[in-house]
Formats: C-alpha cells, structure tokens, sequence
C-alpha cells in the first residue's frame, strides 16, 4: 500500500489539527496517516506493553505507552510503543505523564500491519536513534521476523530461539522470537526456550 502525504505545513500548525484514529505522523512538513492496526498488530502491541509494564513497572525501572505522540526536533511521531526508562518519563509537576510529550524514548517499537511498508517505521527508528534513544524493534508478524536496531550497531534480524535485545537495564527480562509470537495466540503458551 502507497499512501502519498498530504500537504505540506507547519509543524505549529500540525499540532493545533485534530487528533484523529488511526493517528498522523507529521515528517519534514507533511503528514502521513498511520494504518490502521488489525488483529495481530493489536494482539502483539497489548500483550507486549503489558508483558513490558507488569515486569519493569513493579521495579521503577521503565514504564510502555501504546500510540504516544512524541514530538522531537521538528518530526511528530507515534511509536506503536514507546518506553521510557523511570527516570526519564514525562511527566508534569503532579508526577503525571504528560499530554506533549517532547522526549526521546529509551526504546521504541513498530509493529508492521499488512500491507505496510516498512520504510516509514524503519525511517521514525534510525530518527529516534539519532536523538539518542538507545533501541528499536520492527516487529513483522507475518513473517514471525524481528529487527533490532541499536546505536551504533548494525540492525539484526532475528528468528526463532534467537533472543531479543534489550536495553542495557532490562537485561533481566528475557524474550526469544518465538516466545514474543506466542503473544499471538490464545491457546496455552508454548515453553519454548
């Protein structure tokens, strides 16, 4: 699926434009509408930040947004999920998330839907690397295929019993490729190792 971006504007006037669902991106002046998620994005996406928060949250040592509009250096993106390390959330003088998220999170991750290309959520991946964030996943469930993307470090693509990278931090929360697809399903998870 092509999707040409509308008009060129102002990342001002951007932001003032009604939020709509799916969302819109705003990338160097135009505005690219999200897909829509289907069932197996949407599967992958809640099992994942809640696997992610039920882990991380309990400890203080990261919390996972799902759609979070991030707006960083003149780009407004939505991570399908954006995690921030606990001292590095956004939140506002009341220790609540904030509404205008204007920081980079530590870890982003894309989650492909059919059709979707993969250049644009790549793209807003290598953009979050480059203002520091220090991972990103492109998930693509059809293919059961993971690429990781680090600073500094060339992307892999992992498959299988292949573990997941995680940032530094979370080191102790363990997920293989195949363990991350078993979210997928509804029947009894597999002890796949």
């Amino acid at each position: 699926m092509v999707q040409s971006p509308t008009q060129i504007i102002s990342l001002e006037d951007f932001l003032q434009l009604p939020e709509t669902n799916p969302g819109m991106e705003y990338i160097d002046g135009q505005i690219y509408q999200k897909p829509m998620p289907q069932g197996k994005h949407s599967k992958l996406q809640t099992s994942l930040v809640s696997h992610i928060n039920k882990w991380s949250e309990t400890k203080q040592l990261a919390y996972g947004f799902t759609e979070l509009r991030c707006t960083i250096d003149g780009r407004s993106i939505i991570p399908d999920i954006s995690v921030f390390f606990w001292e590095n959330l956004p939140l506002d003088e009341n220790q609540e998330i904030l509404d205008q998220v204007t920081e980079v999170p530590d870890w982003a991750i894309e989650i492909l839907s059919p059709d979707q290309s993969s250049t644009r959520p790549i793209d807003n991946l290598l953009f979050l690397l480059n203002q520091g964030m220090s991972l990103g996943w492109l998930i693509d469930p059809y293919e059961k295929v993971v690429f990781a993307f680090e600073q500094d470090k060339t992307p892999i693509t992992l498959r299988g019993i292949d573990p997941i990278p995680l940032p530094e931090r979370l080191n102790q929360y363990n997920l293989t490729v195949n363990e991350l697809f078993d979210f997928l399903s509804f029947s009894p998870r597999s002890s796949k190792v």
